[in-house]
């Protein structure tokens, strides 16, 4: 079988460059196309001396139509609008398109939605098979304890990041509603400050912390009278989103059409 074309956008940022070597060390696993935004003076060098990896041939563009035309899939850690604008063009290529921006507006995920019905999408908050293991927990737990426990869901990242609560927060989120059959939209508590009342019953508290240089943490607490259960995840490197990106990248390799998730790579989902 001829090698697996991987073509990262995005690769001068350190989720890209991460991306980059673990693709180079991948069996049977070839990079084909590296690209970042128009202008950006990593442009027409070679994406291997980016990622300490030597010279590999593969020039930085800026083309995204040439990225997926030369690859057969394409690994996407960028912004909303520009993950957006790919799902289109993955569409146009039938190449595999993995999406691992948070941020999305509900536009936005309608472009994924409509790109998946030409080739297979793998998009979901965070890529590390622990944490979806915990949106799996989080949804069984809030199905299992019911009403009767308050769930809040806090979450701590480094100081520079830009959203919040984060793309992970939200999944556990929508994860914990799902388990009780409720709209996250209609449940959800972003925030706290004054006289805000008493706790509503049925809500879903999201709690944001911001500072140094932390990778990613996030609980889900579930509180009732008498006992609380805590379910936690900390992850101390971003190698473990890179690893799960390209694990899901060959999971997609010759799958139908579909918008999937990271729950599907890892058999979580009961279909």
């Amino acid at each position: 079988m001829a090698d697996y074309r991987i073509g990262i956008t995005g690769c001068a940022g350190r989720m890209g460059q991460m991306l980059v070597r673990e693709v180079l060390a991948t069996p049977g696993c070839k990079l084909s196309a590296a690209m970042e935004r128009g202008g950006h003076e990593w442009i027409g060098r070679d994406v291997g001396e980016l990622a300490g990896a030597g010279s590999l041939g593969v020039k930085v563009g800026d083309d995204a139509v040439a990225l997926f035309a030369a690859s057969d899939a394409v690994i996407d850690f960028t912004t909303p609008a520009v993950s957006a604008i790919n799902a289109g063009y993955a569409a146009q290529a039938r190449a595999v398109h993995i999406v691992g921006t948070t941020g999305l507006s509900s536009d936005q995920e309608d472009e994924l939605h409509s790109a998946a019905r030409h080739t297979a999408i793998v998009w979901a908050p965070n890529m590390s098979p622990g944490v979806n293991l915990l949106f799996a927990l989080t949804e069984e737990v809030a199905k299992a304890l019911g009403p009767e426990f308050d769930i809040e869901i806090v979450e701590m990242h480094h100081r520079a990041k830009t959203d919040a609560p984060s793309g992970t927060a939200i999944g556990l989120g929508r994860a914990a509603a799902d388990g009780r059959d409720v709209n996250l939209d209609k449940v959800a508590v972003r925030g706290r400050d004054g006289m805000t009342g008493a706790r509503k019953k049925g809500t879903i508290g999201f709690a944001s912390l911001r500072g140094g240089d932390v990778v990613g943490d996030h609980t889900v607490i579930f509180a009732g009278d008498g006992e609380r259960i805590e379910l936690t995840h900390r992850a101390s490197t971003r190698q473990i989103f890179a690893n799960g990106a390209l694990k899901a990248a060959l999971w997609a390799r010759g799958k139908p059409p579909g918008l999937y998730t990271m729950r599907d790579v890892l058999g979580l989902n009961r279909r």
